[in-house]
Formats: C-alpha cells, sequence, structure tokens
C-alpha cells in the first residue's frame, strides 16, 4: 500500500503546515506586483502543444508532457514554464496596449528537473513586462526580482549578470550553421578551452570573432571584468559596445539599489540563449547549487504573428524559495 501512495520522482505535495507558509508568500508576492503595477492572469495548465512551443517556448519542447486531446485530436502539452503562456496573452488580449506588465503563479509540470535534485512540479513565480526596449525595463524586473526573494526571507543572495547579446555578435561574424553554433554553445557553458580549440581547428576556423568567443570564458569576475572585455573584445561592434554599456548601467543601479548584493559577471553566461536576447541575470545563495530566480530579456515576442514586441522579465520556485527562507 505505501507504494500505491508514492508520488512521482520529482513531484511533492505541501501539508497543512507547510501550505499555509506557501499561502502566506503567494499572498505577499502578488500583493507586491499589483502595488508595482502588474496585473495577474491565470493561463490554462494545457495548452494546444504548437501555442507552447512557439516564441520563449521554442527550446522546452523535451520538458513538455504531451497528450492528444479525445475532444479534437490535436496534441496537447501541460505547460512547463508559464513564460510563453504569458507571452501568448500580452499578444492576444493586450496588443492595443503600448506597454504591459503581467504576473503569475502557479504549478508548471516538467519531464525532467531542470537540475539534479530539482523539482519536476515547480510552484512559478514570475513578472513580464512587455512593450519596453530600454534598460529602465530590464531594473525594473530585476529589483522585482531581487524584492521577491526578500520578501520569502532569502538571505545572502549573490546576483550573476550576462549579455547574450555578445555571444550572438561573434558567432554571427563566424557565420556558424544552427549545429556548429549549438556546438560552440554547449563548450562555452562548459568553460572547456580545449574543446574549443578542438573545434575550431576541425571547422578552421580563425579571426578575431573566434578569438573573442575563446576570451568569453575568461572574462568573468566583479565589474572591473568589464573593463578588462574593453580592451579584448572588438567594440567597433555595435551589438558588443552596447552589451558592454548595458552591462556597465546595470551595475551601476544594482549599486545604487541593492549595494549589498554581491554581483558577479560572466559574459560566458549564456541562459536561455536559444530565446532570450539581451541582458540575462540569475540569483543564487551560499551552499545551495541551483539558481532561485533567474530572467532577461527576450525582445520579438509575438513575431510569429508578424507583430514583434520587446519582452523582459523573471521567474522563480515558490517552494524552493519557501525551503531557502526556512533555511535562513
Amino acid at each position: 500500500m505505501t507504494r500505491t501512495w508514492m508520488l512521482p520522482e520529482g513531484v511533492e505535495e505541501a501539508l497543512p503546515a507547510v501550505a499555509w507558509r506557501i499561502e502566506a508568500l503567494r499572498r505577499a508576492l502578488l500583493d507586491h506586483y499589483r502595488s508595482s503595477g502588474y496585473d495577474l492572469i491565470l493561463p490554462p495548465l494545457l495548452e494546444h502543444l504548437d501555442t507552447l512551443l512557439t516564441g520563449a517556448g521554442s527550446d522546452l519542447e523535451s520538458q513538455t508532457f504531451k497528450l492528444t486531446d479525445p475532444a479534437g485530436g490535436r496534441l496537447l502539452g501541460l505547460r512547463a514554464d508559464m513564460t510563453p503562456q504569458a507571452a501568448r496573452i500580452a499578444m492576444r488580449h493586450f496588443a492595443d496596449q503600448p506597454r504591459v506588465r503581467l504576473c503569475y503563479l502557479g504549478t508548471v509540470l516538467r519531464t525532467r528537473p531542470d537540475s539534479l535534485g530539482g523539482s519536476r512540479a515547480p510552484r512559478q513565480v514570475g513578472c513580464e513586462f512587455f512593450g519596453e526596449a530600454g534598460l529602465e525595463a530590464d531594473l525594473e524586473i530585476l529589483r522585482l526580482m531581487l524584492e521577491t526573494l526578500q520578501l520569502a526571507a532569502v538571505r545572502n543572495v549573490h546576483l550573476d549578470l550576462g549579455h547574450v547579446g555578445i555571444y550572438r555578435a561573434l558567432s554571427a561574424k563566424l557565420g556558424l550553421d544552427a549545429d556548429d553554433e549549438t556546438a560552440v554553445f554547449d563548450i562555452l557553458q562548459r568553460k572547456s578551452q580545449p574543446d574549443l580549440r578542438d573545434f575550431a581547428a576541425s571547422r578552421r576556423l580563425a579571426g578575431d570573432a573566434m578569438g573573442g568567443i575563446a576570451a568569453l570564458m575568461e572574462l568573468n569576475g566583479d565589474v572591473t571584468v568589464l573593463q578588462r572585455a574593453r580592451r579584448i573584445l572588438d567594440v567597433q561592434q555595435p551589438a558588443v559596445a552596447q552589451a558592454l554599456a548595458a552591462l556597465e548601467q546595470a551595475a551601476q543601479a544594482l549599486a545604487k539599489f541593492a549595494p549589498s548584493v554581491p554581483l558577479h559577471i560572466d559574459l560566458a553566461e549564456l541562459r536561455g540563449y536559444r530565446y532570450q536576447t539581451g541582458l540575462v541575470f540569475a540569483a543564487f545563495a551560499p551552499g545551495h547549487g541551483r539558481e532561485l530566480a533567474r530572467g532577461g530579456r527576450y525582445d520579438g515576442v509575438g513575431a510569429e504573428a508578424g507583430k514583434p514586441r520587446p519582452a523582459t522579465g523573471f521567474s522563480a520556485d515558490v517552494n524552493e524559495l519557501l525551503r531557502l527562507g526556512n533555511e535562513a
């Protein structure tokens, strides 16, 4: 009987003591987002698969549970991330509004956890800001992410900051096809210089762009990394110069509104690279190997419908925040 009642791996339930704490945190977060100008949405757990996997959801195929709709025969998916749903809602229901701020909180289901020991049923919370291309929107989202961790009583947070625009500019200069670009992306995530040299030799790649990609692996640390990057990278490329300027401005702003939060800059950090387009960030806590929250810019929302618009946002797992807050 005990075996019969066991939950699937990576799925958990909340008994009263924990459930009440989750509910208290849920109310505190949503009240804060509302006071910050964000409107609450409640997307469905189930959608047509092709809708879930467009735009920001394009790299979620392997994490999405799939089933066939007996009513119409179409393939359906259980949401693995609420960001694509927020993007769909903004595009469909708020297309006439130049700027849209949305927040959400609900369970998502995944075929596999994001990381070893992670949940397959996170209780995802997040905010998305559509229609504003300026750095001010990224900083607003970044501030909300840090305030979310503060409301969850998570202590000793430190922040990782990166910008996918630099890698995009360098890889575009090399003219890599999709498969080669994926290979280089994977090498960068491992920060393996030998693998990158072997790859470059096998493809006969050389030049400043290849040297720049190799340099990205070493360009990580405190804000002085940005000064080194300006000396090493080709800042004559507008995209590279703009990305470094955005990182510098973000670091300066963080020093003002979050001076106690340690900042680590990593130019090889390409979290969400396949759909994100600019500034990316993640929050961590000492002794906790997984990120607590993450976000970034993903411009081009609605491009499949011919109405692209800029977007930036963040998300976190309420269950994980609650556990870390209790440990603090």
